[in-house]
């Protein structure tokens, strides 16, 4: 089992920045994939990016170019650096690590608010 804690989050003006943090409670190393999901108001929870356990990320077509994931296994952390964000970039932002065939964990989720 592993507990994930969100921070980060908060309000910031469309074209400005925000890094997000992930803090595992154990070792991330054997997880195979971190990742980061959004869920705007009266919109279904969709990924961000996602990263693997050998460094490998995607994106949602959406973030490309303006969204980095980063995952620190010595920290047991994973990041999520937004720039240039957009008024459509507000939601809550979920950390999520999967490890099939184990059921996924989910963080409580950090509040993005994008707007001027």
């Amino acid at each position: 089992q592993v507990q994930l804690v969100e921070s980060g989050g908060g309000l910031v003006q469309p074209g400005g920045s925000l890094r997000l943090s992930c803090a595992a409670s154990r070792s991330i190393f054997s997880i195979s994939v971190m990742g980061w999901y959004r869920q705007a108001p009266g919109k279904q929870r969709e990924l961000v990016a996602g990263i693997t356990s050998l460094g490998i990320t995607n994106y949602a077509d959406s973030v490309k170019g303006r969204f980095t994931i980063s995952r620190d296994n010595a920290e047991n952390t994973v990041y999520l650096q937004m720039n240039s964000l957009k008024p459509e970039d507000t939601a809550i932002y979920y950390c999520n690590a999967r490890n099939r065939p184990l059921p996924d964990y989910w963080g409580q989720g950090t509040q993005v608010t994008v707007s001027s």
